[in-house]
């Protein structure tokens, strides 16, 4: 196999060793599949991506992205980080937007910035779709939690924008941070759901400036918990603007994930709900952290 550039970033981090970690391959277009499967497992890192050619096709770059167990057609924090990667490695000067050809169709992806004037990336999500409303009794029992501590004003529910997940509306920041996955009653929910993998959040947060706390468990995939993930927040948003659940239909938050992995992770979410169209935006900040060469 030819030597191959490859770079890790920290995706959705405020500085190096926070948020999520990616590995980002270039040139990959003459690798097989199995061999992107074989790096990634290498790698270790909830997922790898594979740019395929540094010359763009229909306006975007082809990009592939793999967990250590399949291919994905779509994942946030592997999005947000090969656009990164693209802007500062290939096309190496600013670029407004970077689009990415993934296996679920095309992603913009836009450079923004917060009010402190520090680079925000900005991705715009599909449309989510709303599926499955789960009994609170089978979740409660999959978490470890009394179905009392389950914030029953809203629905458990299945929703993706790619990639789905079941989203789990909790009352308070202690039940967020004791839930724990019994992976014998977690498979026998999922072999009834599309979504794989469960998001649970609450209004209650560790850092006053945010407003959201959420953790991931991913153990279908071999990851019992993910730092940081954009795809399941883009789905946290179009569930918060289909429910209303802060009584208005623009939001406009930051949400922290990670902290109970100690990877604190910062997300930006805007969604706005126009006549039942849901408008979905994941944003967050990456930071380069090595470079080097697969031989």
């Amino acid at each position: 196999m030819q030597k191959l550039p490859f770079y890790i970033l920290d995706v959705f981090a405020e500085e190096k060793y926070a948020g999520n970690q990616l590995a980002v391959v270039l040139d990959a277009a003459g690798i097989p599949d199995s061999q992107m499967l074989r790096i990634t497992k290498e790698m270790n890192y909830s997922e790898t991506t594979f740019i395929l050619s540094e010359e763009p096709r229909e306006g975007g770059y082809d990009v592939r992205i793999f967990t250590p167990a399949a291919e994905v057609p779509f994942a946030g924090h592997p999005t947000l980080g090969t656009a990164f990667v693209i802007q500062h490695e290939i096309m190496k000067e600013p670029a407004e937007t970077v689009i990415l050809n993934l296996k679920i169709g095309q992603i913009p992806v836009t450079s923004g910035f917060s009010g402190k004037g520090k680079d925000i990336l900005w991705m715009r999500q599909k449309q989510p779709t709303f599926g499955l409303i789960i009994e609170p009794a089978p979740i409660s029992r999959v978490l470890g939690l009394d179905e009392t501590e389950i914030d029953n004003r809203f629905a458990v529910q299945e929703v993706s924008t790619g990639l789905p997940f079941i989203i789990v509306p909790l009352k308070s920041l202690d039940a967020v941070k004791r839930a724990k996955v019994n992976k014998d009653e977690c498979f026998k929910l999922i072999e009834k759901t599309q979504a794989k993998m469960i998001l649970v959040f609450c209004p209650e947060t560790y850092n006053r400036g945010n407003d959201l706390n959420v953790r991931v468990f991913c153990d279908y995939y071999g990851i019992p918990e993910d730092p940081a993930t954009g795809s399941g927040n883009g789905c946290l948003a179009g569930y918060l603007a289909k429910h209303r659940y802060f009584g208005i239909d623009k939001i406009d938050i930051r949400v922290e994930q990670g902290y109970e992995i100690s990877r604190p992770s910062l997300l930006y979410l805007r969604t706005e709900n126009k006549d039942g169209k849901i408008d979905v935006s994941v944003g967050g900040k990456v930071v380069m952290v090595a470079k080097g060469q697969l031989l």
